[in-house]
């Protein structure tokens, strides 16, 4: 499923690949509904069928992403709001085990998200993510959703890599998609995000797992090897 042994760098998404996409899934669909709802004198269900297809449709953009967007356009402190249901903000089963691993193998572990800043500081205070992996890129600091192809030329900027040697973990298809067309040698998909929502089918051509734990036994022998070799 993964090379391990020819690899130097890891790109690990963050939301629904190492936290649980619960938190966003019901911030998006439920909370901030909830509360243009009350802004807005609207029933919940009203207000859902405002704001839902307004998000949707910028899937895939940065703009999807962009708390500053959001708060503009809706008249909302969104940052403010996702501080309210933070308590929902956790570790993805066997995530914390995976990291370790990948530190004790000797692999540089990049997280490299679309989240905003302002979320993203919120989330890492909530897990202390940023102490467990080398370095941390938001698609926001390089104008460019991972989405976009151009992405992962960009990238270089930030987080320099070789290409044949690095792999990418994700939850999103389309992302996974883009970074293997850019020529990142190996890509892994994660098929169970949302710990309340079921998992998604495989992809015909991307590997994937439900969590950590499948790949471990496989990562931990790469533990033993000369210089994580």
């Amino acid at each position: 499923m993964v090379n391990w042994s020819s690899l130097e760098t890891v790109f690990l998404d963050m939301d629904g690949t190492l936290l649980d996409l619960h938190f966003d899934s019901h911030f998006w669909l439920e909370h901030l509904p909830l509360r243009y709802a009350e802004r807005h004198n609207l029933a919940h269900q009203d207000a859902k069928d405002h704001v839902i297809p307004m998000i949707m449709a910028e899937r895939g953009t940065l703009n999807w992403y962009c708390t500053d967007y959001w708060s503009n356009r809706l008249a909302l402190d969104i940052t403010e709001l996702k501080s309210e249901v933070g308590d929902k903000i956790g570790y993805r089963p066997h995530v914390t085990d995976f990291l370790d691993a990948l530190r004790e193998s000797g692999l540089r572990t990049v997280i490299v998200t679309n989240c905003h800043p302002d979320p993203l500081k919120l989330k890492l205070e909530r897990t202390g993510l940023d102490q467990r992996v080398d370095a941390i890129v938001s698609s926001h600091q390089l104008g460019r959703a991972k989405e976009d192809r151009q992405f992962w030329q960009d990238l270089h900027q930030l987080a320099p890599y070789q290409a044949n040697s690095t792999l990418m973990v994700d939850d999103s298809f389309p992302v996974l998609e883009s970074a293997r067309d850019a020529g990142i040698a190996q890509c892994l998909a994660v098929l169970a995000p949302d710990s309340q929502q079921a998992a998604h089918e495989q992809h015909p051509d991307i590997p994937g797992i439900h969590h950590f734990d499948e790949v471990l036994p496989a990562l931990r022998q790469r533990q033993s090897l000369p210089s994580g070799r």
